[in-house]
């Protein structure tokens, strides 16, 4: 029996929904920290004319919401960070695109939360009731019908659930009326004043959800303390109402209307339905209703009413203040509706209008509406974002309340988007799920404040712009080589019915990468692969080269899983144990900070070290330098603003003015009376920041070496604090708080009163002057971390039991005031499980950095010695003032600073645990040499390196971690930054096989996505992918739409004969833009090995009418030779409408073998076949093509396919899939087919099917060892796993496939490549033939699905199964539900569930210490079995 796990190594990231509310602060604290607009004349910007001065007096950006979106299961919470103008002087180095657009230079998205729910999102809103200091709530709906409320807690820092509503299971089945399957999921929508929202659930009922009072608490919830007036909107009840009862039958679209007292809803529905056939006769069929909902009562009397409107009505959108009223987006026409007026616009010839209704405005232009998303930019204009992503406006003119006629012009082209929300008064945000997805600022400005450059030439709002935030490089360019086929300018010349329309400009300010949908994959090389590498670092050689995006959006993604640097030089260098790169500052040079070159690098050897210059060249100067030579280095750094070098050696510390020593410190003779012992005092660690270096002595104490600036030298102090203490120190580190406002002041308890006092004193001198706050973290052995003021050693905050890493760390201080965040210190009261295994744990590295950003917070980095990293963020709470007086007396005896503890505690500075995913399991032994290294600009990266036996970047990205392991060069015991003439913003490592290496990153690939990605553009639709390894060439299908020939023909003629009659002009017109036709073509690219560019290197365009459908390298065995050949095969399909008989053809082309020759590829066998072919496989040298319903086995002789044998399938072959001589396909409706080729009878003969009906996307064979296991995935977001088992009775002498195991994954699974796995140390060593399932979804997930052991399995299961129980779960989802088969209402009989779901266990090394031991003796093992297991497993699939 095999058993299997399942992981997503890779989330989706295609965006389903996005919204925009106040989740992390109220409207009233967004006006008080968002910086004020700066005086018009520093706006003048760089141009100076004085005409544009005054009109470009900056509108007052006003509070900016925040960003709600979700991908699949995934929940991100957003903060848009605007960098103000600051006027003409710093123009030149902008750090964002440059362009000035109302005082703003540029605008980014900082990430504040982000979950993985156990389940997807089926619809979002905001539930807000408009007010300046209440925060709004996130309404989220999961199938079949729950919903759930978050709101944004301050304690924790993240989102806490509110209430959740469920109405699923027996008491409420008749909601359903006895239906099954329904077409889409709970769709919800909330009032706009925040009274209540509403959710349609089973397609007719409304779920009415009441909004609490302000000044009501929820039921029994005890939170006196808090006030209430800034707390969230929240839901106190809900009811239903059947729709049925109201004689609605087809809903189509409802929403919430502005300007009445009580809520209104309105509803879009079909009265009696209509289809194509009909349309002549019966096109009016959908109605508006509206209903004032009356919470109290629970009615709803109907209020007015509206009836035919068209059949193809698809969306309401509520008009704001002061208007009111609905607007009816239809697909071919707009409809205005209110309780007194309507109006309607046109969009194209197919629009209708009802007999004896007055005759409707058109537009100037061609467009249709259907599947657009819409957004309000102000109260007069909504963005339309269309289906072939061109944005439209249309204004609502008005005169009163009277809505008078509807304008709308188009303006740029943009990304085919999925959702889009207006973020405040200037920013917009377009979620796409084909592209990424972007932030835009605009303006509705007076036309003389649209930027001049970007009317000039108009350019297409696209995503291609590199947008890695290189830290000060970006060029201002970056929107001007983007070119599109429509073009469209801000200036709408054409259309002259609307010049006092507003002018609105555009300028993209950030993009979310996407990768998704991920059609197909192939596996192939890198360019800077090694050929001798073996084992893990053999992975690193590979990347996945996937089909994403659609239509103009559609791209060529290279995607790794692990960083291979780009090698500059190497040097063999052994028994080395760090390296160091120095700045050195003479006093004439006057070169800015930021791009200052490092002057030395300094190695250290075991027993000497060597000093570098360098310089244009590496050249070694040991001998001419006062550096300690003869024993090895600590630590070296700059001090004094990189005036000096000091250099910490074992024995003492020298301070040198480039190479000249200016001091010389000897530990042992300041040593302090109390080592009367023989042994001499030496350094074990170091930790610099200037102008103070902190020793770790060899004897655990602490030593400060203090710099004093004036003079440049330093002096040595033992501080008292730890002289009298009798705790092990286990790790300590200096964190200096730099900036114009130092972060952890502001958690000060007296904080508001020492910041005014510093920026009065600020103001009169240079007013951008850095201040820095040093301070000093220790962690004692007993796992307690506390934190220092330095020099003075003033104890600030403390933690009791920080090694076993809670979710929250405060000081304990102000534990009294958690009470009622129910985050109370928990762990302390329970008994430790395992005290033994829990005392051997200890903090052997901590780091703690901020980096750069206005908003940006301290991270606090701590690594056990058993491998695993604690990784927590700061954040600022203040807790309730009634508790203030009694802190004090918390029970924490000993502590000689109680008396002046509450006024200068960080009482208000709290830590939040960030899961971090590192799969490093290996005991560190306490003198080890440092692992975390901070760099702040590595190829315009900033982040964090963890060196040791699986070295990883952490890249910190919108506050976020991007994890990137390094697999390429196994073990590096050393690394630093170096930023020279010849490397720029490069770094150094060395192995552990003792090689030193001076790289780059590579540049091409943008590190702020799960996996480091490159995306070329493709400008059509990628369907499918193949790799031909000989010479590295990756051919793939794509498809682009353009108009047929004989529409312009047509065109053209009717141009020659002049017919230039009123009536043909439009309707002919606008058919000639009605229709397009994808052309398919074949095209070969590579990837250059010089220049990094992806390549076209040869095109094979299809017929017209011809669509490729599959193209693979197969290998064949020329039956007249008896040699293999290496061919392309392309099977395609003619589509030519329902009337002509389906037909195919079968492409051969061969290879070129030399360099130079004219063709790349050469067509060897071209042959129609009936039906579709939309497989082909090779099979023991013969081909195997499914064309329609038919599967035949063809022999190659060279020039002529002959068949040999066939078989014939259901309906239409999906997948094709072949091991040996077993075939695995998968039909489109009717599951999955295993055959098996017999050559001597030449004949297919089916073995056994899956009798069930099933709708297959993709199929694969997984192998364990000597089990075939058959993975098929269907439309219904499943993965089942079937074995062929003949000697089972249920099999039916095996003619019936048995189920292994089935999983829902919840999302479509649209490839499956299987792959060898990695041989681990654990267990399955004997077992060398294993092969996992590496899977891309539609929604840009990459997952594998691995066999693993039954001894694995069960420990895994049981844990999975407490797991369940043990974890909070967010927005309260069970995901055992989750993972259920989900049929849709077909009949399936239940099988199995023997895969484990790592996304649940991922959870558990996120729990405390305390917790995962107790739950590991629960299920009768131990945390480290636990976690091996776990890193053996992601070990052995890290493929990339």
């Amino acid at each position: 029996m095999s058993y299997a796990a399942y992981k997503m190594m890779h989330l989706p990231t295609g965006i389903d929904h996005c919204a925009a509310g106040f989740i992390t602060h109220s409207p009233a604290d967004a006006a008080a920290f968002s910086t004020p607009a700066p005086a018009p004349t520093a706006a003048a910007g760089p141009d100076g004319d004085i005409d544009s001065t005054a009109a470009r007096a900056p509108r007052r950006v006003g509070p900016t919401p925040n960003l709600v979106v979700s991908a699949a299961n995934v929940l991100e919470v957003y903060a848009v960070r605007a960098e103000v103008a600051t006027g003409a002087e710093d123009a030149g180095n902008s750090s964002s695109t440059g362009t000035i657009l109302d005082g703003i230079s540029g605008a980014r998205l900082e990430l504040v939360c982000h979950y993985r729910l156990h389940g997807n999102i089926e619809s979002m809103a905001v539930l807000s009731d408009g007010t300046e200091n209440r925060r709004d709530s996130i309404a989220v709906t999961f199938n079949d019908a729950k919903i759930t409320c978050l709101e944004f807690d301050d304690s924790i820092n993240g989102l806490r659930t509110s209430s959740m509503h469920c109405f699923e299971g027996p008491e409420w089945f008749h909601l359903k009326r006895g239906r099954e399957s329904f077409a889409w999921g709970p769709i919800i929508k909330g009032d706009p004043q925040g009274r209540c929202g509403a959710v349609l659930v089973y397609g007719l009922q409304i779920i009415i959800l009441k909004a609490a009072q302000v000044g009501q608490s929820l039921v029994g919830e005890d939170e006196p303390t808090r006030v209430l007036s800034s707390t969230a909107v929240r839901i106190e009840s809900s009811y239903v109402i059947d729709l049925r009862d109201l004689e609605m039958n087809h809903i189509k679209d409802f929403t919430f209307v502005h300007g009445y007292i009580e809520p209104v809803l309105v509803i879009l529905h079909e009265r009696e339905p209509t289809w194509a056939g009909r349309i002549s006769s019966k096109s009016q069929t959908c109605m508006l209703s509206a209903f004032s909902i009356s919470m109290g009562l629970k009615q709803h009397p109907m209020i007015w009413s509206a009836a035919k409107l068209p059949h193809d009505a698809y969306q309401l959108l509520a008009v704001p203040p002061p208007i009111s009223g609905i607007l009816v987006i239809c697909a071919n026409s707009i409809h205005y509706h209110s309780q007194s007026t309507s109006c309607s616009l046109a969009l194209n010839s197919f629009s209708s209008q009802p007999d004896g209704s007055p005759e409707i405005l058109k537009t100037s232009f061609h467009v249709e509406l259907d599947v657009a998303k819409a957004t309000w930019l102000s109260h007069d204009i909504v963005m339309f974002s269309s289906k072939n992503g061109e944005i439209l406006l249309l204004t609502v003119v008005y005169d009163g309340r009277a809505v008078q006629r509807l304008d709308l012009m188009k303006s740029k082209a943009s990304v085919l988007s999925s959702g889009a929300t207006t973020l405040g008064s200037s920013f917009i945000f377009l979620g796409s799920r084909l592209a990424d997805s972007l932030l835009v600022q605009f303006s509705c400005g007076m036309p003389t404040s649209v930027l001049p450059d970007l009317t000039d030439e108009p350019a297409d709002i696209e995503s291609d712009l590199p947008f890695s935030k290189r830290l000060k490089r970006i060029p201002s360019d970056v929107l001007q080589d983007v070119t599109s086929v429509e073009e469209l300018s801000f200036h709408n010349k054409a259309v002259p019915n609307i010049v006092d329309s507003a002018e609105i400009s555009f300028v993209v300010r950030d993009a979310l990468i996407n990768v998704g949908p991920l059609k197909d994959f192939a596996y192939g090389l890198r360019t800077n692969s090694d050929p001798n590498a073996a084992g893990i670092a053999k992975q690193s050689n590979y990347e996945l080269v996937c089909c994403s995006g659609h239509g103009k959006n559609g791209t060529l993604s290279a995607l790794q899983q692990s960083i291979r640097p780009d090698l500059i030089t190497e040097v063999e260098l052994p028994s080395c144990t760090g390296i160091w790169t120095v700045y050195y500052k003479s006093s004439r040079g006057n070169t800015t900070d930021n791009n200052e070159y490092h002057a030395y690098l300094i190695i250290s050897l075991e027993s000497r070290t060597m000093v570098l210059q360098t310089g244009d060249d590496l050249g070694e100067v040991t001998e001419t330098v006062d550096y300690n030579v003869q024993g090895s280095t600590i630590a070296a750094g700059n001090l004094f603003g990189r005036c000096r070098v000091i250099q910490v050696y074992a024995k003492g510390a020298r301070v040198l003015d480039g190479s000249f020593m200016t001091q010389e410190l000897n530990f042992s003779m300041h040593t302090s009376e109390s080592s009367l012992n023989s042994e001499p005092l030496a350094a074990a660690s170091a930790s610099i920041a200037d102008p103070y270096v902190l020793l770790k002595m060899s004897d655990g104490s602490i030593r400060l070496l203090i710099g004093d600036p004036s003079t440049c030298t330093i002096s040595i102090n033992a501080p008292a604090i730890f002289a009298s203490s009798s705790e092990r120190i286990s790790a300590c580190t200096l964190y200096c708080d730099r900036g114009p406002e130092p972060w952890l002041r502001k958690t000060h308890t007296d904080a508001w009163l020492s910041t005014d006092v510093g920026e009065a004193i600020d103001d009169n001198d240079n007013s951008s002057h850095d201040l820095s706050d040093i301070y000093c973290i220790i962690c004692y052995e007993s796992g307690k971390l506390e934190i220092f003021e330095v020099p003075s050693f003033k104890r600030v905050f403390s933690v009791d039991n920080f090694v076993s890493g809670p979710a929250i760390l405060f000081d304990v201080f102000s534990r009294n005031s958690t009470k009622d965040s129910g985050i109370g210190d928990r762990d302390a009261s329970k008994v430790s499980v395992k005290k033994e295994e829990a005392a051997n744990i200890k903090i052997v590295e901590l780091a703690m950095h901020r980096w750069s950003g206005q908003f940006s917070r301290p991270f606090l980095f701590g690594l056990l010695n058993d491998g695993t990293l604690l990784c927590y963020h700061a954040y600022y709470f203040e807790g309730s003032e009634s508790n203030v007086q009694c802190a004090p007396f918390s029970p924490h005896g000993g502590s000689p600073d109680i008396g002046n503890a509450t006024d200068s505690r960080l009482r208000n500075l709290r830590f939040c645990r960030v899961s971090i995913d590192i799969s490093s399991r290996d005991d560190i032994s306490c003198l080890v040499r440092p692992r975390i290294t901070i760099f702040n600009n590595v190829g315009g990266y900033e982040g964090l390196f963890l060196g040791g036996p699986r070295p990883t970047w952490v890249f910190v990205c919108r506050q976020r971690f991007r994890v990137h392991p390094q697999l390429c060069d196994g073990p590096i015991v050393a690394f630093t930054v170096l930023h020279n003439v010849n490397c720029c913003r490069g770094l150094i490592y060395v192995t552990s096989q003792g090689f030193l290496k001076i790289c780059q990153l590579p540049s091409a690939y943008n590190y702020d996505n799960y996996w480091p990605v490159q995306k070329v553009p493709l400008h059509g639709t990628p369907h499918q992918v193949t790799y031909y390894g000989e010479q590295s060439l990756y051919p793939l299908i794509v498809s682009v739409p353009v108009r047929p020939l004989n529409q312009v023909l047509s065109s053209m003629a009717d141009q020659e004969l002049g017919l230039h009659m009123e009536n043909d002009v439009t309707s002919g017109g606008d058919l000639q833009e009605v229709y397009t036709v994808d052309e398919f073509e074949v095209r070969i690219m590579e990837l250059g090995k010089s220049n990094g560019r992806w390549e076209t290197r040869s095109t094979i365009p299809m017929q017209s009418f011809e669509n490729a459908l599959t193209v693979r390298i197969v290998t064949l065995q020329n039956t007249s030779t008896k040699e293999n050949e290496t061919l392309m095969a392309i099977g395609t399909a003619y589509v030519q409408g329902e009337d002509v008989a389906a037909r195919g053809r079968v492409l051969l082309f061969s290879f070129s073998k030399s360099e130079n020759s004219q063709n790349l590829v050469t067509e060897v066998y071209s042959k129609e076949s009936k039906g579709a072919v939309s497989a082909v496989a090779a099979l023991q040298g013969h081909l195997l093509i499914a064309s329609g319903p038919k599967i035949t086995l063809n022999k190659w002789t060279g020039s002529e396919l002959t068949a040999v044998a066939f078989y014939d399938a259901p309906l239409h072959v999906v997948s094709l899939n072949i091991v040996k001589n077993f075939v695995l396909f998968g039909d489109i409706h009717k599951s999955i087919y295993f055959l098996s080729w017999k050559e001597q009878g030449s004949q297919l003969s089916l073995l056994a099917k899956d009798f069930g009906s099933l709708d297959c996307f993709a199929t694969e064979f997984l192998i364990d060892g000597s089990t075939l296991s058959l993975v098929v995935s269907d439309s219904d977001k499943n993965v089942q796993i079937f074995y062929y088992a003949p000697k089972m009775v249920e099999s039916w002498k095996g003619q019936k496939l048995l189920s292994r195991a089935e999983f829902h994954v919840g999302a479509h699974v649209s490839k499956f490549l299987r792959l060898q796995m990695l041989p681990t140390q654990g267990l399955a060593s004997e077992k060398t033939n294993r092969f996992a399932l590496v899977f891309g979804t539609l929604d840009g997930g990459i997952g594998c699905i691995a066999p693993v052991d039954e001894l694995t399995f069960r420990r895994l299961q049981s844990l999975q199964r407490k797991l369940v129980d043990a974890i909070p779960h967010v927005c309260g989802l069970n995901p055992r539900s989750f993972r259920h088969f989900k049929s849709n209402g077909k009949a399936h009989r239940p099988g199995p569930d023997n895969i484990i779901d790592f996304e649940l266990l991922s959870h558990y090394e996120m729990m405390s210490l305390e917790e995962q031991l107790e739950i590991a003796q629960q299920i009768g093992t131990t945390r480290s079995q636990i976690l091996s297991n776990f890193s053996d497993f992601s070990l052995g699939t890290s493929f990339l």
